[in-house]
């Protein structure tokens, strides 16, 4: 696999013959990333289930299928809603593992945990490279390039996508095939678990008759209070559903009582605030 480089002179990409890249998946996060990739200089085409959402990226070509966008490219990046959604794009009918060719690296950048990754690994055609990618961060930062990116994989298909990557936030290296997606997992566990708690701290407050506005400085000053600020983003989207089926993928792992708790509490509130940002979970539970 030939490496991409970024040129020093002004920021751009400078390619060999590998410069094309596939994007598939253009939901709340995917479309900005998209969009920088194609602003950065590369051959973007993307594939979404809603051709609507591909059409809204500038200046990339839209595939009518996952694998008409893989065919003949270098990188393939998905960024999907959860295993099964990977599992249908990847191997089903039209799917990319018929049509990716050998010395190409899929890129997977959803949060389906290691055992999902583990089996891609084993389902993609020989020759083909895996880089599990999973991101921290919320639309805000996937539009302003400030993502973190938790990337596991073989040396040298990680450091091939790499300046790709890099137009997407920072690269933090976590080790081998999985080890990225693993760290999702403890980073994601960490807010979701750590924003469901803000909700029962801010309803004990109410009960002790402390007044919301000394429990908002309370918090703020706190060893939470990253975690308030996140409550509080406005340039923030990651579904609650999405929130619960991160951590219902964490808690496979480990004993996590104080997690599964959490799950729970989400699960249970999710009727009356489907569809909201994960901060939603810092108000009071009713």
């Amino acid at each position: 696999m030939r490496n991409i480089r970024l040129s020093h002179v002004g920021g751009g990409p400078s390619f060999g013959a590998m410069h094309t890249i596939a994007f598939l998946g253009l939901g709340h996060m995917g479309l900005p990333m998209a969009g920088r990739l194609v602003a950065a200089g590369y051959e973007v085409t993307v594939w979404n289930r809603t051709r609507a959402k591909a059409v809204a990226v500038p200046g990339a070509r839209v595939a009518d299928t996952p694998a008409k966008a893989v065919a003949g490219v270098d990188v393939v990046l998905t960024m999907l809603a959860d295993p099964a959604a990977v599992d249908a794009v990847v191997f089903g009918p039209d799917g990319v593992a018929g049509a990716i060719r050998p010395g190409t690296v899929l890129v997977e950048m959803s949060t389906i945990g290691p055992t999902a990754v583990a089996g891609l690994a084993r389902g993609l055609p020989e020759g083909v490279g895996l880089v599990d990618a999973p991101v921290g961060g919320s639309t805000g930062a996937a539009g302003r390039g400030e993502l973190t990116v938790f990337t596991g994989g073989a040396d040298a298909d990680v450091a091939a996508v790499t300046p790709v990557l890099e137009r997407l936030g920072t690269v933090l290296r976590c080790g081998g095939p999985g080890a990225g997606a693993a760290a999702k997992l403890v980073r994601i566990t960490a807010m979701v678990s750590g924003v469901t708690l803000l909700g029962e701290l801010r309803a004990i407050g109410a009960a002790l008759a402390v007044p919301a506005e000394l429990t908002e400085r309370l918090l703020a000053n706190g060893p939470l209070a990253a975690l308030v600020e996140r409550s509080k983003g406005t340039d923030s989207h990651f579904a609650v559903e999405l929130a619960a089926k991160d951590l219902g993928l964490a808690v496979e792992h480990a004993d996590a009582p104080i997690a599964r708790a959490a799950l729970e509490r989400i699960r249970s509130t999710l009727p009356r605030i489907s569809g909201r940002d994960v901060g939603a979970l810092a108000n009071p539970p009713e």
